[in-house]
Protein backbone atom coordinates (compact mmCIF):
# COMPACT_ATOMS: atom_id res chain seq x y z
CA UNK A 1 0.00 0.00 0.00
CA UNK A 2 1.12 3.55 -0.71
CA UNK A 3 2.81 5.31 2.20
CA UNK A 4 3.36 9.02 1.72
CA UNK A 5 3.74 11.76 4.32
CA UNK A 6 0.59 13.79 4.76
CA UNK A 7 -1.57 11.22 2.99
CA UNK A 8 -3.94 8.51 4.18
CA UNK A 9 -3.96 5.10 2.49
CA UNK A 10 -7.43 3.67 1.88
CA UNK A 11 -8.07 0.05 0.97
CA UNK A 12 -11.00 0.87 -1.29
CA UNK A 13 -14.09 -1.28 -1.54
CA UNK A 14 -17.81 -1.14 -2.24
CA UNK A 15 -19.90 1.70 -0.81
CA UNK A 16 -23.18 3.53 -1.25
CA UNK A 17 -22.71 6.55 -3.50
CA UNK A 18 -25.21 9.32 -4.14
CA UNK A 19 -28.49 10.09 -2.38
CA UNK A 20 -32.21 9.88 -3.10
CA UNK A 21 -33.19 12.38 -0.41
CA UNK A 22 -31.82 15.78 -1.42
CA UNK A 23 -30.94 17.47 -4.72
CA UNK A 24 -31.85 15.59 -7.91
CA UNK A 25 -28.31 15.60 -9.27
CA UNK A 26 -27.26 13.32 -6.39
CA UNK A 27 -29.65 10.52 -7.42
CA UNK A 28 -29.90 7.67 -7.65
CA UNK A 29 -28.17 6.22 -4.62
CA UNK A 30 -26.24 3.22 -5.89
CA UNK A 31 -23.44 0.88 -4.97
CA UNK A 32 -20.02 1.81 -6.32
CA UNK A 33 -16.55 0.36 -6.01
CA UNK A 34 -13.11 1.96 -5.78
CA UNK A 35 -9.66 0.44 -5.86
CA UNK A 36 -7.03 1.17 -3.20
CA UNK A 37 -5.61 4.70 -3.25
CA UNK A 38 -4.11 7.31 -0.95
CA UNK A 39 -5.54 10.78 -0.45
CA UNK A 40 -4.15 13.95 1.09
CA UNK A 41 -5.23 14.25 4.70
CA UNK A 42 -6.04 17.91 4.06
CA UNK A 43 -6.61 20.34 1.22
CA UNK A 44 -3.54 21.87 -0.41
CA UNK A 45 -2.59 25.00 1.52
CA UNK A 46 -1.51 28.44 0.41
CA UNK A 47 2.01 27.68 1.63
CA UNK A 48 2.17 24.46 -0.41
CA UNK A 49 0.84 26.12 -3.55
CA UNK A 50 3.31 28.99 -3.09
CA UNK A 51 6.20 26.51 -3.04
CA UNK A 52 4.93 25.09 -6.33
CA UNK A 53 4.74 28.55 -7.91
CA UNK A 54 8.20 29.55 -6.66
CA UNK A 55 9.67 26.29 -7.97
CA UNK A 56 8.04 26.40 -11.41
CA UNK A 57 7.11 30.02 -12.14
CA UNK A 58 3.55 28.85 -12.76
CA UNK A 59 0.95 31.51 -13.62
CA UNK A 60 -2.58 30.59 -12.59
CA UNK A 61 -5.68 30.98 -14.76
CA UNK A 62 -7.04 33.80 -12.58
CA UNK A 63 -3.88 35.79 -13.36
CA UNK A 64 -4.48 35.57 -17.11
CA UNK A 65 -7.06 37.26 -19.29
CA UNK A 66 -9.55 35.09 -21.15
CA UNK A 67 -8.77 35.20 -24.88
CA UNK A 68 -11.52 36.83 -26.92
CA UNK A 69 -11.68 33.78 -29.18
CA UNK A 70 -12.77 31.67 -26.19
CA UNK A 71 -15.54 34.04 -25.14
CA UNK A 72 -16.40 36.41 -28.00
CA UNK A 73 -19.66 37.52 -26.38
CA UNK A 74 -18.06 38.67 -23.13
CA UNK A 75 -17.33 42.38 -22.68
CA UNK A 76 -13.63 43.22 -22.29
CA UNK A 77 -13.94 43.89 -18.54
CA UNK A 78 -15.32 40.38 -17.98
CA UNK A 79 -12.25 38.84 -19.65
CA UNK A 80 -9.79 40.57 -17.35
CA UNK A 81 -7.63 38.55 -14.94
CA UNK A 82 -9.55 37.99 -11.71
CA UNK A 83 -11.97 35.73 -9.90
CA UNK A 84 -15.32 35.50 -8.17
CA UNK A 85 -15.44 36.77 -4.60
CA UNK A 86 -18.18 36.34 -2.02
CA UNK A 87 -19.36 39.58 -0.42
CA UNK A 88 -21.58 39.44 2.63
CA UNK A 89 -24.69 41.57 2.32
CA UNK A 90 -25.71 44.01 5.05
CA UNK A 91 -29.34 42.92 5.11
CA UNK A 92 -31.52 39.94 4.14
CA UNK A 93 -31.88 39.42 0.39
CA UNK A 94 -33.88 36.97 -1.75
CA UNK A 95 -31.85 33.80 -2.20
CA UNK A 96 -32.80 33.22 -5.82
CA UNK A 97 -30.09 35.44 -7.33
CA UNK A 98 -26.48 34.67 -6.37
CA UNK A 99 -25.33 37.90 -8.05
CA UNK A 100 -26.37 39.71 -4.89
CA UNK A 101 -23.44 38.21 -2.97
CA UNK A 102 -21.00 37.15 -5.70
CA UNK A 103 -19.00 39.63 -7.73
CA UNK A 104 -16.18 39.37 -10.23
CA UNK A 105 -13.11 41.13 -8.80
CA UNK A 106 -10.31 42.06 -11.23
CA UNK A 107 -6.98 40.94 -9.81
CA UNK A 108 -8.38 38.33 -7.43
CA UNK A 109 -6.13 35.26 -7.55
CA UNK A 110 -4.57 32.68 -5.26
CA UNK A 111 -2.22 35.10 -3.47
CA UNK A 112 -4.84 37.85 -3.08
CA UNK A 113 -8.06 35.83 -2.84
CA UNK A 114 -10.39 38.79 -2.35
CA UNK A 115 -8.58 40.96 -4.87
CA UNK A 116 -5.99 43.76 -4.64
CA UNK A 117 -5.45 44.76 -1.03
CA UNK A 118 -5.96 41.23 0.31
CA UNK A 119 -3.11 38.82 1.01
CA UNK A 120 -2.23 35.52 2.68
CA UNK A 121 -1.08 36.98 5.99
CA UNK A 122 -2.42 34.77 8.75
CA UNK A 123 -3.71 32.09 6.40
CA UNK A 124 -0.75 30.32 4.83
CA UNK A 125 -2.14 27.17 6.43
CA UNK A 126 -5.61 27.72 4.91
CA UNK A 127 -6.71 26.03 1.66
CA UNK A 128 -5.46 27.68 -1.50
CA UNK A 129 -8.44 29.11 -3.41
CA UNK A 130 -9.02 31.02 -6.65
CA UNK A 131 -7.54 27.98 -8.41
CA UNK A 132 -9.02 26.47 -11.56
CA UNK A 133 -9.08 22.80 -12.46
CA UNK A 134 -6.11 23.51 -14.73
CA UNK A 135 -4.20 24.99 -11.78
CA UNK A 136 -5.05 22.06 -9.51
CA UNK A 137 -3.92 19.54 -12.12
CA UNK A 138 -0.66 21.43 -12.67
CA UNK A 139 0.09 21.36 -8.95
CA UNK A 140 -0.78 17.67 -8.71
CA UNK A 141 1.56 16.82 -11.60
CA UNK A 142 4.38 18.80 -9.96
CA UNK A 143 3.79 16.94 -6.69
CA UNK A 144 3.80 13.56 -8.47
CA UNK A 145 0.15 13.02 -7.65
CA UNK A 146 -3.26 13.34 -9.32
CA UNK A 147 -6.69 14.73 -8.55
CA UNK A 148 -9.38 12.37 -7.24
CA UNK A 149 -12.32 11.10 -9.21
CA UNK A 150 -15.73 11.87 -7.76
CA UNK A 151 -16.02 8.23 -6.74
CA UNK A 152 -12.70 8.26 -4.88
CA UNK A 153 -13.49 11.56 -3.21
CA UNK A 154 -16.93 10.42 -2.01
CA UNK A 155 -15.57 7.10 -0.77
CA UNK A 156 -13.03 8.98 1.35
CA UNK A 157 -15.56 11.53 2.59
CA UNK A 158 -18.16 8.94 3.61
CA UNK A 159 -15.71 7.63 6.18
CA UNK A 160 -16.89 4.04 5.88
CA UNK A 161 -20.54 4.76 6.72
CA UNK A 162 -23.75 5.48 4.79
CA UNK A 163 -25.25 8.01 7.21
CA UNK A 164 -26.37 11.51 6.23
CA UNK A 165 -23.04 12.95 7.35
CA UNK A 166 -19.73 11.18 7.98
CA UNK A 167 -20.28 11.68 11.72
CA UNK A 168 -23.92 10.50 11.81
CA UNK A 169 -27.41 11.62 10.84
CA UNK A 170 -27.48 14.95 12.70
CA UNK A 171 -25.77 18.06 11.35
CA UNK A 172 -24.91 19.31 14.83
CA UNK A 173 -25.07 16.43 17.34
CA UNK A 174 -25.70 17.86 20.81
CA UNK A 175 -25.24 21.33 19.35
CA UNK A 176 -21.64 20.68 18.31
CA UNK A 177 -20.37 22.25 15.11
CA UNK A 178 -18.83 19.45 13.06
CA UNK A 179 -17.85 21.36 9.92
CA UNK A 180 -16.93 24.86 8.81
CA UNK A 181 -20.18 25.88 7.16
CA UNK A 182 -22.34 29.00 7.38
CA UNK A 183 -23.84 29.35 10.86
CA UNK A 184 -26.40 32.13 10.84
CA UNK A 185 -28.64 33.84 8.33
CA UNK A 186 -27.20 33.60 4.82
CA UNK A 187 -25.82 35.81 3.29
CA UNK A 188 -25.88 38.69 5.78
CA UNK A 189 -25.18 37.25 9.23
CA UNK A 190 -22.59 34.62 10.18
CA UNK A 191 -21.82 33.57 13.73
CA UNK A 192 -18.36 32.24 12.84
CA UNK A 193 -15.60 33.90 14.83
CA UNK A 194 -12.30 35.01 13.33
CA UNK A 195 -11.01 37.15 10.49
CA UNK A 196 -11.58 34.66 7.71
CA UNK A 197 -14.50 32.58 6.50
CA UNK A 198 -12.17 29.66 5.77
CA UNK A 199 -10.26 27.80 8.45
CA UNK A 200 -6.88 26.09 8.41
CA UNK A 201 -6.73 22.97 6.25
CA UNK A 202 -5.81 20.85 9.27
CA UNK A 203 -8.11 22.52 11.79
CA UNK A 204 -10.73 20.46 13.58
CA UNK A 205 -11.13 16.79 14.28
CA UNK A 206 -9.94 14.11 11.88
CA UNK A 207 -12.47 11.73 10.40
CA UNK A 208 -12.34 8.01 11.13
CA UNK A 209 -10.25 7.68 7.99
CA UNK A 210 -7.88 10.35 9.32
CA UNK A 211 -8.93 13.20 7.01
CA UNK A 212 -9.58 16.86 7.72
CA UNK A 213 -12.46 19.00 6.46
CA UNK A 214 -13.88 16.74 3.79
CA UNK A 215 -17.18 18.46 4.53
CA UNK A 216 -17.37 22.26 4.44
CA UNK A 217 -14.54 24.81 4.45
CA UNK A 218 -13.95 24.81 0.67
CA UNK A 219 -15.38 22.95 -2.30
CA UNK A 220 -12.88 20.54 -3.86
CA UNK A 221 -12.14 19.77 -7.50
CA UNK A 222 -12.41 16.28 -8.96
CA UNK A 223 -11.50 15.09 -12.45
CA UNK A 224 -14.92 13.58 -13.10
CA UNK A 225 -16.80 15.31 -15.94
CA UNK A 226 -20.12 16.63 -14.68
CA UNK A 227 -23.35 15.08 -15.83
CA UNK A 228 -26.74 16.21 -14.59
CA UNK A 229 -26.91 13.67 -11.80
CA UNK A 230 -26.08 10.02 -11.63
CA UNK A 231 -29.40 9.61 -13.47
CA UNK A 232 -28.98 12.80 -15.53
CA UNK A 233 -31.48 14.67 -13.35
CA UNK A 234 -31.63 18.39 -14.01
CA UNK A 235 -29.59 20.57 -11.69
CA UNK A 236 -28.26 24.07 -11.18
CA UNK A 237 -24.83 25.14 -10.00
CA UNK A 238 -26.02 26.16 -6.52
CA UNK A 239 -23.65 28.41 -4.65
CA UNK A 240 -20.61 27.95 -6.90
CA UNK A 241 -21.44 29.93 -10.03
CA UNK A 242 -18.93 29.75 -12.87
CA UNK A 243 -16.97 32.88 -13.61
CA UNK A 244 -17.96 32.60 -17.25
CA UNK A 245 -20.00 30.42 -19.55
CA UNK A 246 -17.43 29.01 -21.94
CA UNK A 247 -17.56 26.15 -24.39
CA UNK A 248 -16.22 22.95 -22.91
CA UNK A 249 -16.74 20.53 -20.10
CA UNK A 250 -17.67 21.24 -16.50
CA UNK A 251 -16.30 19.00 -13.74
CA UNK A 252 -17.67 17.80 -10.43
CA UNK A 253 -16.76 19.64 -7.25
CA UNK A 254 -17.49 18.09 -3.87
CA UNK A 255 -17.88 18.76 -0.17
CA UNK A 256 -19.59 22.11 0.15
CA UNK A 257 -17.96 25.15 1.72
CA UNK A 258 -18.11 27.81 4.40
CA UNK A 259 -20.99 29.33 2.41
CA UNK A 260 -23.31 26.31 2.62
CA UNK A 261 -26.16 26.94 5.06
CA UNK A 262 -29.27 25.06 6.20
CA UNK A 263 -31.34 27.81 4.55
CA UNK A 264 -29.35 27.77 1.30
CA UNK A 265 -27.20 25.22 -0.52
CA UNK A 266 -27.42 22.27 1.86
CA UNK A 267 -24.48 20.61 0.17
CA UNK A 268 -22.35 19.95 3.25
CA UNK A 269 -22.66 16.21 2.63
CA UNK A 270 -20.52 13.56 0.94
CA UNK A 271 -23.17 12.87 -1.71
CA UNK A 272 -23.50 16.53 -2.69
CA UNK A 273 -22.03 17.65 -6.00
CA UNK A 274 -21.86 20.80 -8.09
CA UNK A 275 -20.49 21.61 -11.57
CA UNK A 276 -17.68 24.04 -12.32
CA UNK A 277 -16.20 25.00 -15.67
CA UNK A 278 -12.50 24.19 -16.11
CA UNK A 279 -11.31 27.79 -15.72
CA UNK A 280 -13.64 28.75 -12.87
CA UNK A 281 -11.98 30.42 -9.89
CA UNK A 282 -13.70 31.47 -6.67
CA UNK A 283 -12.62 32.20 -3.11
CA UNK A 284 -14.26 29.03 -1.75
CA UNK A 285 -12.95 26.37 -4.14
CA UNK A 286 -9.74 24.40 -3.58
CA UNK A 287 -8.49 20.82 -3.94
CA UNK A 288 -6.60 17.87 -2.50
CA UNK A 289 -4.61 15.18 -4.30
CA UNK A 290 -4.49 11.39 -4.51
CA UNK A 291 -1.99 8.67 -5.36
CA UNK A 292 -2.92 5.40 -7.00
CA UNK A 293 -0.85 2.19 -7.04
CA UNK A 294 1.04 1.73 -10.29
Amino acid sequence: MIKTAGMVALKGGIFQMGSNHHYPEEAPAHMAEVRPFAIDEATVTNAEFRRFVLDTGYVSDAEKAIPQCEAPDLPPEAREPGGLVFTMTDHPVPLGDFRQWWRFVPGACWYQPEGPGSDLLGRLDHPVVQVSLNDAMAYAAWAGKALPTEKEWEFAARDGVSTEYPWGDQLMPNGRRMANIWHGEFPHKNRKKGRFLSCASRQGQRSRFGLYNMIGNVWEWTVTPYRNGHSRAQSGACCTPSRTVLPGQSYVTKGGSFLCAPSYCRRYRAAARSPQEVRSTTNHLGFRCVLRPT
